[in-house]
């Protein structure tokens, strides 16, 4: 399997990647993800084109850097009933989110992107189920006191393998993917790849 650059410095995208024996090195991307966002956006984008367009600028702006390396860009976004709704900047921010989510069900999207030379050579995007239990305020505000800054502000507002696990009645989907990394076939597609 061949070695692959992770254009993300999301330490939970590496541990997956890690977990699963593929070998890799971190560069992050640094595209400003919120301009692209609002442009998007303004074109009436679908929270779905908008993680698609994310992962692959940021696998194709690395890729860019490194002649004949793979690089895989990543993005995660939560689709409320066609709304996008982003990682939150603060405690404020995260609170407001979990009240928007509380009690209903929501995609949450990830996608991925491998690039070589500058372009795009493969891309997959996988769903998630999410329904939130209906949580009085009090609850949302005792959970966000659980969850560390650098978990908060990497996992989507919540850490489904932790903590964030006890905010759902039902979850339909890949644990790797809701994590932001639908490893399975990124695996396939490094096992086949010559």
């Amino acid at each position: 399997m061949p070695k692959i650059i992770l254009a993300s410095k999301s330490k939970v995208r590496k541990k997956i990647l890690d977990e699963n024996d593929i070998l890799n090195e971190v560069k992050p991307s640094n595209v400003d993800e919120d301009i692209v966002k609002l442009s998007l956006l303004k074109e009436k984008a679908t929270p779905e084109i908008i993680s698609k367009n994310l992962a692959e600028l940021k696998a194709n702006k690395v890729s860019n850097n490194y002649v004949d390396d793979l690089v895989l860009g990543a993005d995660s976004v939560i689709d409320l009933e066609g709304e996008l709704i982003s990682k939150p900047n603060d405690r404020n921010e995260a609170l407001g989110i979990l009240k928007k989510l509380n009690g209903k069900k929501h995609h949450l999207i990830s996608s991925v992107c491998i690039s070589k030379n500058g372009s795009m050579v493969w891309n997959h995007t996988d769903k998630a189920l999410l329904t939130m239990k209906k949580m009085t305020e009090e609850e949302l505000k005792e959970y966000l006191l659980k969850i560390s800054d650098e978990a908060l502000y990497a996992y989507n507002v919540y850490q489904i393998e932790g903590e964030g696990r006890h905010l759902f009645s039902s979850i339909d989907g890949n644990k790797n993917t809701i994590m932001g990394l639908p490893i399975e076939k990124i695996k396939k597609y490094l096992d086949n790849y010559k």
